[in-house]
């Protein structure tokens, strides 16, 4: 078991080293690896999400679903910190995460669902995670009111809180890790340092030399993870998890990835980046070195990855013709979900809406 001991002690280190459990290669580095089940996990979800980024963004080209951030080289991180959470837990997590919602326990339709407009309503009663977050950063100060609530509740959960790097710069990033050090509130923040804000680089964002460094000034604990490596982001996860659910305060991850992709799907990152750079990370490839470690570990056979493949296109083409048979969102779905009750402004609008949309006076 990774200890936050082990990496951590009074005060942020001079040098941080990323805790990494496998080489690139696939060998083991340092530190008890989890058992070969939780690794098969690990590797039929990082797979999983890999085609469901594929068919996503096809699905976005083919006009059949809104704007999407593709998850490409970082299915680790996501995988892993949501693997290692209980189902009480919280996920509070922004549009980089989907494969963390699923994980957790959301189901395929209901994130198709919302790419193409249509909400058909909360997720799940017995799935704790918030509404993907667009607003850059506005999901940490929620997260720590979560925690706060829970711990003021007496409850054994905790909230994690997942973001960007680009996050880091907002004031809510400040906002949240401030109340929840100071409330010692069971919150895990969970940072995929991917090194981009849309077209901003890690370096033009902060001084800082580490974003985990930035957990001490709140007065809790941080620790960087390889991003890339499934195993270090679950164990490290779960040990964090611990420290917060056990009362001994928040602590910050920086996983340590790559955003391999765009931005989003109207992104170019050509105009900004140079693509040398970004094949210098291929190497990096999650799927790959995990499956190296199988390899090695004598845990794999041949053709397990294809198998997954398969089942997991099986999987979304069942998702997308769920959905698409459900009909598509309608103008006044938008007036019933503004609020759990529609205020005298809401009927108001949909009034005049409706009254355009058949022609009618709005008056």
């Amino acid at each position: 078991m990774v200890s936050l001991a082990d990496h951590f002690k009074e005060a942020p280190p001079d040098v941080f080293r990323p805790v990494r459990l496998v080489e690139p290669d696939g060998s083991r580095a340092e530190g008890e690896v989890p058992t070969l089940d939780e690794a098969h996990q690990l590797f039929r979800w990082i797979v999983f999400g890999r085609v469901f980024d594929q068919r996503m963004i096809s699905l976005q080209r083919q006009g059949r679903i809104g704007t999407i951030g593709s998850i490409r080289g970082q299915e680790a991180s996501a995988a892993g910190i949501a693997m290692a959470m209980e189902k009480r837990d919280w996920l509070v997590a922004s549009y980089r995460e989907l494969l963390a919602y699923i994980v957790h326990g959301v189901p395929v339709e209901s994130i198709v669902s919302l790419y193409r407009g249509k909400v058909p309503g909360p997720f799940p009663e017995d799935v704790r995670a918030m509404p993907i977050q667009i607003v850059i950063g506005s999901q940490m100060p929620h997260a720590a009111g979560i925690g706060f609530a829970m711990k003021y509740r007496g409850e054994d959960a905790v909230a994690v809180c997942c973001c960007g790097d680009g996050a880091t710069s907002e004031g809510d990033f400040h906002e949240g890790l401030n109340f929840a050090g100071v409330y010692k509130a069971p919150v895990v923040f969970f940072v995929q340092n991917n090194g981009w804000a849309i077209s901003v680089p890690r370096e033009r964002q902060t001084k800082s030399r580490t974003i985990a460094q930035k957990a001490w000034s709140y007065g809790f604990t941080g620790v960087q993870v390889d991003g890339n490596d499934a195993l270090a982001v679950y164990q490290v996860a779960k040990e964090a998890l611990r420290h917060a659910r056990e009362g001994e305060g928040p602590v910050l991850i920086e996983a340590l990835t790559y955003r391999v992709g765009p931005h989003t799907t109207s992104d170019d990152p050509r105009r900004y980046r140079d693509e040398e750079a970004v094949k210098a990370h291929e190497g990096e490839d999650p799927i790959l070195r995990l499956r190296l470690y199988l390899e090695k570990e004598g845990a794999y056979r041949e053709g397990l990855q294809e198998e997954i493949e398969e089942e997991a296109r099986e999987r979304m083409s069942q998702a997308v013709e769920a959905v698409e048979s459900a009909g598509a969102f309608t103008p006044e779905e938008m007036f019933d979900l503004t609020y759990a009750r529609a205020t005298p402004r809401v009927e108001e609008d949909r009034r005049v809406t409706l009254s355009r949309l058949s022609g009618g006076a709005s008056s």
